[in-house]
């Protein structure tokens, strides 16, 4: 299977590195001190105590990359719609041309270019958002034989790989979450722990997330937990930077686009008044120009 990541961060890197050692012949689009970095030492992935590592090939352009069977988008903020979450990797085979959509629930972070470090968490959840033929499946619905043995690789490579029929709703819960404890993680500098423990915080995370909530019902996209019982299983999992925190303490660029700006544009569009969203996108903004140019 030849495989080429595009976006070799903490998550592309994360997925590359496992893909490369289970077989596939993986090839990384990058440029610079990471692209330097995975020439001279292929993936490094620091992984339970241990220091991971597999071959990759890296170009610098996609002229250099030839056909392929799976290229992984790993990149941030790649379209501002309630398709794209944090760190969504979308897949694509070149000889059907059909979107395919992957959550992730992983936490990685970049500790040097070319290394990465994994947190806790290997679920992937993939989808195909155009559908396809039936083929049979998991979640009680058809799915197309391209999904199915896309995920089939996934686990083929360690990965808890499940398949979705309906995987724009799985990314909505993502973003659902990511929406607020990303942004409000760069603007207050604190980890997830930190902010939950706040009662003021944590009320203002959850009217967010229920406007949110109403956005997705009219999108057929609804949401069942409360914000509060998410928030409650956020907190178990103890101090961690979210990834936008991590961006902003490396001052590279956030993903307020894809995680809120859509989120207001939409509600606009679907009639869904959002204020506490509006506010937070505000905040975030001016937070950018003063902090990151």
């Amino acid at each position: 299977m030849r495989v080429c990541i595009v976006g070799a961060g903490a998550i592309g890197s994360f997925l590359g590195a496992h893909l490369s050692r289970s077989g596939s012949e993986v090839a990384a689009l990058a440029r610079g001190a990471t692209a330097a970095a995975l020439r001279a030492h292929g993936f490094r992935l620091e992984q339970a105590g241990a220091l991971v590592t597999a071959p990759v090939r890296v170009v610098e352009d996609t002229a250099g990359l030839g056909e392929q069977d799976l290229v992984v988008l790993a990149v941030k903020g790649a379209v501002a719609d309630p398709g794209r979450g944090e760190d969504p990797a979308f897949a694509r085979r070149r000889d059907h041309g059909a979107d395919r959509g992957c959550v992730v629930h992983a936490t990685c972070s970049v500790v040097e270019p070319g290394r990465v470090r994994h947190g806790f968490g290997n679920e992937l959840i993939v989808g195909e958002l155009g559908g396809g033929e039936p083929a049979g499946g998991e979640r009680g619905a058809p799915l197309s034989a391209r999904v199915t043995a896309l995920a089939s690789l996934l686990r083929s490579a360690g990965f808890k790989a499940t398949v979705s029929a309906r995987i724009q709703a799985d990314i909505w819960y993502k973003l659902w979450w990511n929406m607020t404890m990303n942004p409000l993680s760069a603007l207050t500098g604190a980890t997830c722990d930190r902010m939950l423990d706040d009662p003021l915080l944590n009320h203002y995370s959850v009217s967010i997330m229920a406007e949110a909530a109403a956005i997705g019902e009219r999108l057929g996209c609804p949401i069942s937990q409360s914000g509060e019982d998410r928030n409650a299983v956020t907190r178990k999992l103890g101090a961690f930077k979210t990834s936008m925190l991590q961006d902003a303490l490396a001052g590279r660029p956030l993903e307020i686009d894809a995680l809120v700006t859509a989120v207001t544009e939409i509600g606009g569009m679907v009639g869904v008044p959002t204020p506490h969203t509006d506010a937070l996108l505000g905040l975030i903004r001016v937070y950018l120009e003063a902090h990151l140019g």
